[in-house]
């Protein structure tokens, strides 16, 4: 009795965790990337792949290309330029991120000559939401993307003076 008890409770376990990672599984649309080109030497290919969203079209998408380095207090930014290829015959769009790594900056006296880590971007970029298509970069060996998903809130109304 004990045991069909156990065995009873452990199949039911189961089948609660299959279930939940069928679930999770199904959030994303599957993956095709074969179609973009292969990254060029010195490159990466790296992709966002979104989860499908309720509401879509209210969502936006704010990248960043960047790397993180030991800075100073000043404000800082990575010099070079993203920009938006269209994969023939397929009318998708990727992102090909031209930079050295070089950085830019406030020329701020830092009272504190401290270094710090900090993750220093290119101008971010927002692009609507697409859980169809993943975003696809092609970023220097040394880059990294990071993302977050923008949600608006709710409408306010402007104050009449």
């Amino acid at each position: 009795m004990k045991f069909s008890k156990t065995v009873i409770t452990g199949l039911v376990m189961l089948m609660g965790v299959n279930a939940f990672a069928q679930k999770k599984g199904e959030k994303f649309e599957k993956l095709q990337i074969e179609m973009f080109p292969k990254a060029k030497e010195g490159y990466k290919q790296v992709y966002i792949q979104l989860p499908v969203a309720k509401n879509e079209n209210d969502l936006k998408v704010e990248f960043f290309v960047g790397a993180e380095k030991m800075l100073d207090c000043n404000k800082h930014f990575l010099i070079g330029d993203v920009k938006t290829q269209d994969l023939q015959g397929w009318g998708y769009n990727y992102y090909e991120v031209e930079s050295k790594g070089e950085t830019g900056g406030t020329l701020m006296a830092c009272i504190d000559p401290k270094l710090t880590k900090k993750f220093v971007t290119l101008q971010p970029q927002v692009v609507r939401y697409n859980s169809k298509l993943p975003l696809v970069f092609y970023v220097p060996k040394d880059l990294e993307v990071r993302y977050r998903v923008l949600r608006p809130d709710a409408m306010k109304k402007a104050t009449q003076k």
